[in-house]
């Protein structure tokens, strides 16, 4: 194979001749020639990027006779290019199973609210209007004795003292009074009050402030029925204030039944048989028969009948008469027989116009029963109206009812702060 490119040899250079065993007869030296070095030697295909071909090695030298030919150079082979590795292609992403979907737990049923117990609230503010206008008109024996300290009238000691017997002629009682007029003067040193008028107003802050633990709603509903037995001595309007009491409750949406267990007095179950006609409402009487037996009856028919409410009405009687006040407790016993939980609420009605007197019946009926709220009647009578205040400071239990006339609308829920307004004009 020939070479692309030669090269001219170089001169000969003599070479000494080296001790040769007895082989040929000894000659002339020759020329030896410089060995050309190797080289690759590529195919035409390999200037395109082909394969390189093998590479050829140099012819050897000449040496002359009885020398030994010096080895060949042999040229390492050229190396070969690398070959680029191929790209590995990129593993194909596997789809993660998809997940198994869990069943929702089921919620629980939510739990039936019980019945919100209903409240025997106010009237309407127009109604309320009318209202306060009877019962000013009503209470206004009773404020006139006070209002008139107050007219030219200096703020002095002399107008404390007079301050004091008007709070006396209106059964506001003693501990009372003492403690108004305490207040009051607190007030004024605290207002620095320079007019009879504005001690006027600040008296009626008093009095509200002091009235104010007496005022609370009647509760219906939270049991069912709701048992509510009512007391109180003869005349005080005990009969006549549960019919109003029963049009207050038929008012708010409450279904009643009333328990005639007056089964004594002359005409007691005729008179509520009116009121139960005139509110549509039902009845259980006995007459002549056992009040605790009719109270028994009354209390079961209504959780028969699945009434909001039973209205027990007692036979009137004075707190002296121990054999009778031992008959109300034992019409307590046997209401509790019928429910566990009953009588839920215990009233007493009281005459606005026994004035003091009024207040020894209730602490001799709250020890007895153990009353639980008042229904105060027949403020528009005379001067009396003070014994709330007198009640507030000695036995201040809650007055849910106060009463200014015969009418069924002439019974409503008290506010202290309206009864000091009425009160003091």
């Amino acid at each position: 194979m020939f070479s692309f490119f030669k090269k001219k040899p170089p001169a000969e250079t003599p070479v000494a001749p080296a001790p040769t065993p007895p082989v040929a007869p000894p000659a002339a030296p020759a020329p030896v020639a410089e060995p050309a070095p190797a080289r690759s030697v590529f195919s035409p295909s390999s200037w395109f990027g082909g394969k390189p071909a093998a590479e050829e090695p140099a012819p050897a030298p000449v040496q002359a006779p009885a020398a030994i030919p010096a080895p060949a150079p042999v040229a390492s082979p050229a190396p070969s290019p690398t070959p680029t590795p191929a790209p590995v292609p990129a593993p194909t992403p596997v789809a993660a199973p998809a997940p198994v979907p869990v069943p929702a737990p089921v919620p629980p049923p939510a739990p039936v609210p019980a019945p919100k117990p209903a409240v025997v609230e106010a009237a309407a503010a127009p109604e309320r209007k009318g209202w306060f206008d009877k019962l000013k008109t009503g209470l206004r024996k009773t404020g006139t004795g006070i209002q008139a300290v107050f007219v030219n009238a200096q703020i002095d000691d002399a107008l404390y003292e007079e301050l004091e017997s008007a709070l006396l002629m209106a059964d506001t009682g003693v501990k009372a009074t003492e403690y108004l007029l305490d207040d009051l003067k607190v007030r004024v040193k605290r207002q620095m009050a320079t007019d009879a008028s504005q001690v006027k107003v600040l008296l009626a802050e008093a009095i509200a402030d002091l009235l104010r633990p007496l005022e609370k709603p009647l509760v219906i509903g939270q049991f069912t029925p709701t048992v509510i037995m009512v007391a109180g001595v003869n005349g005080a309007g005990k009969t006549t204030s549960i019919g109003k009491l029963t049009k207050h409750l038929a008012t708010e949406g409450a279904s009643v039944l009333l328990a005639a267990a007056d089964t004594f007095r002359a005409a007691a179950r005729e008179q509520l048989l009116v009121w139960a006609d005139r509110n549509t409402v039902e009845i259980v009487s006995n007459e002549g028969g056992d009040p605790s037996a009719v109270s028994f009856d009354a209390v079961n028919a209504g959780k028969a009948r699945g009434k909001d409410v039973v209205l027990v009405d007692t036979a009137g009687r004075l707190p002296t008469q121990l054999h009778l006040m031992d008959e109300l407790k034992k019409i307590k016993r046997v209401v509790t027989k019928a429910d566990a939980t009953a009588p839920h609420e215990v009233l007493l009605v009281i005459d606005g116009n026994t004035g003091q007197n009024a207040l020894a019946q209730v602490k001799a009926f709250d020890e007895t029963l153990g009353l639980t709220g008042l229904i105060v009647t027949k403020l528009d009578g005379t001067a009396k109206g003070g014994v709330l205040c007198a009640i507030a400071r000695e036995r201040p239990i809650p007055v849910y009812f106060i009463g200014v006339g015969e009418k069924l609308e002439d019974l409503e829920t008290f506010n202290a702060r309206e009864f000091a307004q009425a009160l003091l004009g």
